[in-house]
């Protein structure tokens, strides 16, 4: 028996293969299947079936496009309506892939198809349970998705029966193999690790604790914040279907001229940049939203852009296909193209160039001591509880969209996060929408602390 998680670090997602004797399974695949094909090559493995634990919200799966090119059957768990061919199975079914056995488990509550996988080896021995979103490392999955017209107090009682009739029966030595990690909106206050067992999450998970279904209930609906709307979308995606990942990496994957890329600006397409932060504010085309690649890229593209908005791309030259990729994985179909050679092409076209004040965070105290500026942290409430600066306004970067009509043109801003990658990208947002007063720090309150600890509250 041979199982591999394989981790996608910026949706904070794992995937997995499982192989004996010749025979693989995948559960819960990410977009592109080459990870998964070339594995079962690469082992000389067949690959029987792909296991999807629910219809994802955070991601589009790569099932289909497995089952189509392989000939594996595609299985969901109980109330799963897909509209392409799918085998729905039942509670505590078994299925044989090699010498193992693999029994659904239906555990509704995240969704109301939500499944998890037993494992057991050769000798009928429960050995891993992946629980996709039912069960985190120190969470569970968020009830709020409103998923089969549920209301999230619903759905939060069918996962208290899910986790007392179904988790809580697994033996405490099997392992836990969830389907995130730290830093996905799939849940509150995700592990970092990337695996548990079931006897050490009934010592430390919250939710697995002896408390009454209305306790439990009100423990996870309770400062829950907003799903980013792209959610929505892509659970509609995973259920009724989609384009091949070839199709849409061949359709986007575009090199533009400096002419054809202004063209695609005047006809309303987003400049998205996707370079570092700090190399961004030092030249970028005005308009441009940017969301740097070597961060949290795909949550916040899908939390800040609609879907539906043709894109075009500036991009470190040879990352073209990563972004183009990382956008796919999240349902974005309509990119346009990117800039051939990136921003240098547009530099070397002697095209005007906007820029953004980044200061570091020593110089952050003579602007904080100056009411000249309004300061913006642009950090989730929660983060803020713990550690402030002192006359800070809260606007988290998910909300900016939505309070751009709040900000006064003609005042200052400085912003900033825990490290620097959320302001700017807040930064660009605001500066799109014509707030030109606005200086970004570099480090954010990370470094703010660490030369200024005076300025923090607690």
């Amino acid at each position: 028996m041979f199982i591999q998680q394989i981790y996608t670090g910026c949706l904070a997602q794992a995937s997995y293969y499982i192989e004996s004797n010749g025979e693989a399974v995948i559960i819960d695949p990410i977009r592109e299947p080459e990870p998964y094909l070339n594995l079962a090559k690469a082992r000389n493995a067949k690959i029987k079936y792909v296991f999807e634990t629910h219809f994802h919200a955070d991601f589009v799966s790569g099932h289909i496009d497995i089952a189509d090119r392989t000939g594996a059957n595609i299985v969901f768990g109980p109330h799963a309506k897909p509209a392409y061919p799918a085998y729905i199975a039942r509670h505590k079914e078994f299925f044989n892939v090699g010498n193992c056995t693999i029994q659904l488990l239906h555990t509704p509550g995240h969704t109301i198809e939500s499944s998890c996988f037993l494992l057991y080896d050769e000798n009928k021995i429960a050995k891993a349970v992946f629980t996709g979103d039912t069960l985190f490392v120190g969470d569970v999955g968020r009830p709020d998705l409103m998923s089969g017209n549920k209301t999230k107090t619903e759905l939060a009682s069918m996962l208290y029966d899910s986790l007392n009739e179904v988790i809580m029966q697994i033996d405490d030595d099997v392992l836990v193999y969830p389907g995130h990690g730290a830093g996905s909106a799939c849940g509150k206050n995700l592990g970092i690790e990337r695996y548990s067992t079931i006897g050490e999450q009934k010592k430390l998970n919250y939710a697995l604790q002896p408390i009454s279904r209305e306790d439990f209930i009100n423990a996870v609906t309770e400062n829950l914040t907003t799903p980013p709307s792209y959610f929505f979308k892509d659970a509609s995606i995973n259920m009724i279907g989609y384009k091949s990942f070839d199709d849409v990496i061949q359709q986007n994957h575009v090199a533009l001229s400096v002419e054809k890329f202004c063209d695609f600006i005047s006809k309303g397409c987003l400049v998205l940049d996707t370079r570092n932060a700090e190399v961004f504010a030092n030249g970028f085309i005005k308009g441009s939203l940017h969301i740097g690649l070597k961060g949290d890229f795909a949550p916040w593209a899908g939390t800040l852009i609609d879907l539906d908005k043709e894109l075009i791309l500036i991009t470190e030259p040879g990352y073209e296909m990563e972004t183009i990729t990382r956008l796919a994985r999240i349902g974005y179909e309509k990119v346009a193209g990117f800039l051939e050679g990136g921003f240098a092409t547009w530099e070397n076209a002697v095209m005007p160039v906007d820029v953004i004040e980044n200061i570091d965070a020593d110089d952050f105290f003579f602007l904080n001591d100056s009411l000249e500026y309004s300061i913006i942290d642009v950090r989730r409430y929660s983060e803020a509880k713990s550690e402030n600066i002192k006359r800070a306004l809260i606007i988290p970067l998910e909300n900016i969209m939505n309070q751009i009509k709040e900000f006064d043109k003609e005042k200052k801003y400085v912003l900033f996060c825990k490290g620097g990658y959320r302001s700017m990208i807040a930064a660009s947002a605001l500066r799109a929408h014509g707030i030109n007063n606005l200086t970004n720090v570099s480090g954010g309150i990370e470094k703010i602390k660490k030369y200024n600890p005076e300025l923090i509250s607690a």
